[in-house]
């Protein structure tokens, strides 16, 4: 079966896994999301990810650690929320000026721009624009 939405798939797959309380989400690997995941253990959200060999000979899974807060009963996940805002059917783009807060600067927004995947911090720093992935608090 194929994936239309990649980003999406991912993004559902962590959003599930947090909300269950998993420790551990596979996903299939892309340098697309490869990417997502430095981001997301640069700015705090997971613990550390790791490509490693899949079911099949040639196929590569993701592998994300999940980070919590918190005691065993009372623990809860860093992500409390992380939606898609671009789709392939709505394509969203900002220029450096629109670049949208997510909750005030609480959490971030990730763009593809022309020097690469990078927080909606960093982009205004560079002082470039690109596609909303996704936003993340």
């Amino acid at each position: 079966m194929t994936i239309t939405d990649p980003i999406a798939d991912m993004l559902t797959r962590i959003r599930n896994a947090a909300s269950a309380g998993k420790a551990l989400v596979a996903i299939p690997n892309s340098k697309l999301k490869n990417e997502l995941a430095r981001i997301l253990v640069e700015e705090g959200y997971i613990e550390s990810y790791e490509v490693v060999d899949g079911k099949s000979e040639n196929s590569k899974v993701l592998q994300l650690k999940l980070r919590y807060i918190g005691e065993r009963r009372h623990r809860r996940s860093l992500i409390t929320g992380i939606q898609r805002v671009s789709r392939p059917g709505c394509r969203v783009y900002t220029s450096k000026k629109e670049i949208p807060w997510v909750l005030s600067g609480i959490g971030i927004a990730i763009l593809s721009t022309p020097k690469g995947i990078m927080t909606g911090h960093r982009a205004r720093k560079v002082g470039v624009g690109g596609e909303i992935l996704c936003k993340v608090w």
